[in-house]
């Protein structure tokens, strides 16, 4: 038995390339699901998917300019997702436009820029590259870049954490204080940008967002609590990333799907047997005596 489990958990990360693997979706995984807690929140989930798009016409002119350049390929997507972040706001703001309505517009002409000029400079095989990811190709490079910028995000968060819990809650209290809330809510767009862009690399820019959303909704089903969701949303990711890549090098399946398809059974399982608002909860409130109270 024991045996059995060694050669399934443990045998796979001999290999270095699993090594970085696993490193680089640990680190994303500590990054990104605090932000989808946060997109979640304020009502913007639909947003972290818009941005990663966004991204992709930075990520497809530094692949044209200097090939599979990590970091000329991360400096574009960062551009571009800012960008357009920009475009967005102030189109919102210049017409009246809700802000999702102008970023659902702006990523959809991102996306057809991004598939087009990757499609001009490159072959099929560059484009599933850029779309889709590759995360056992991480490389020593990559690793740094990847860690660096989780780390920069987790800094970040942490220094404008309670200024953007109080801008979730109530954003005329935080102006009072003299903290300008669009100054929080550029700066989170900005930190959404960057883990979406550290996430390309091994995910693509259409999967990025998964690891960033799925383990965020799931923890709703869990914890009431912020910090809660936060230490959920990471774990959840974590064994997502981590079982993910076992999956796809015992099953010879692609590894980022496979993650992220390990992440939407985490949350389909939340939905069903969650302590909080899933079908489970729901039968066992009805079945609870009258005034029972409710799980924390």
């Amino acid at each position: 038995m024991f045996a059995s489990l060694h050669e399934w958990l443990i045998a796979p990360f001999d290999y270095g390339f699993m090594r970085r693997a696993m490193v680089a979706g640990l680190a994303l995984s500590l990054a990104a699901p605090p932000m989808g807690v946060f997109l979640v929140l304020r009502g913007m989930s639909l947003i972290g998917d818009a941005m990663a798009h966004a991204i992709l016409p930075g990520v497809a002119l530094g692949f044209l300019l200097a090939g599979f350049s990590l970091p000329a390929m991360s400096l574009g997507g960062v551009l571009s997702g800012l960008l357009v972040a920009v475009l967005a706001g102030s189109v919102s703001q210049m017409s009246g436009q809700r802000e999702d309505a102008a970023m659902a517009s702006f990523f959809l002409i991102s996306l057809a820029a991004g598939v087009m000029i990757i499609s001009l400079g490159g072959s099929s095989v560059d484009l599933t590259h850029v779309l889709f990811g590759s995360i056992l190709a991480v490389n020593s490079t990559a690793l740094l870049l990847i860690a660096a910028i989780s780390s920069l995000i987790v800094v970040t968060l942490a220094v404008i954490f309670r200024a953007l819990v109080v801008e979730c809650l109530d954003p005329l209290f935080l102006r009072g204080q003299g903290v300008r809330g669009s100054l929080v809510h550029g700066v989170f767009l900005g930190l959404v940008v960057l883990n979406l862009t550290a996430g390309f690399q091994t995910l693509g820019t259409l999967m990025a967002v998964g690891l960033m959303m799925l383990p965020a909704t799931a923890a709703r089903f869990w914890s009431k609590r912020l910090e809660g969701l936060i230490g959920v949303a990471i774990a959840l990711a974590m064994v997502a990333s981590t079982g993910g890549l076992l999956l796809s090098y015992h099953l010879s399946i692609p590894s980022g799907p496979a993650i992220i398809l390990l992440a939407g059974v985490g949350y389909i399982l939340s939905a069903l047997f969650g302590r909080h608002h899933s079908l489970t909860a729901r039968l066992r409130r009805r079945a609870a005596p009258l005034g029972a109270p409710e799980p924390h």
